[in-house]
């Protein structure tokens, strides 16, 4: 049996902040930030009343859990840049879970899947 991701219960504290932008696939990101060097992270949600998908910022416990993560701070140093055009390099909450190793969240079946590491 795979084991997936669980949301502890209660409210963790904010790691990352969320950030607004004018990037072509999300309006809200979470965004760790350190000196001028950024990473934006985004997951995909579903509303089931009017059937479409979005892009937005992480749960805050999810956030927590990606910050405090042993292999952060390594990840962060590889893929964050400074700010170009306001925007920042950006991943998704499944590609940078599978870089930690942390256990992922249940996949469903309306999710969007990127090709390339950034997005």
């Amino acid at each position: 049996m795979r084991y997936h991701y669980e949301e502890p219960e209660g409210l963790a504290k904010r790691y990352g902040q969320i950030y607004r932008c004018d990037h072509p696939i999300y309006t809200w990101c979470t965004l760790f930030i350190v000196g001028e060097r950024g990473l934006a992270v985004i997951r995909q949600y579903f509303d089931s009343e009017k059937k479409v998908t979005y892009w937005r910022e992480l749960d805050r416990n999810l956030t927590a859990d990606i910050y405090l993560n042993d292999g952060f701070e390594e990840y962060f140093q590889k893929h964050a840049k400074p700010c170009k055009d306001g925007l920042y390099p950006t991943v998704t909450v499944r590609q940078i879970m599978w870089a930690l190793r942390m256990k992922p969240l249940p996949k469903k079946r309306w999710e969007t899947v990127f090709d390339r590491k950034e997005i």
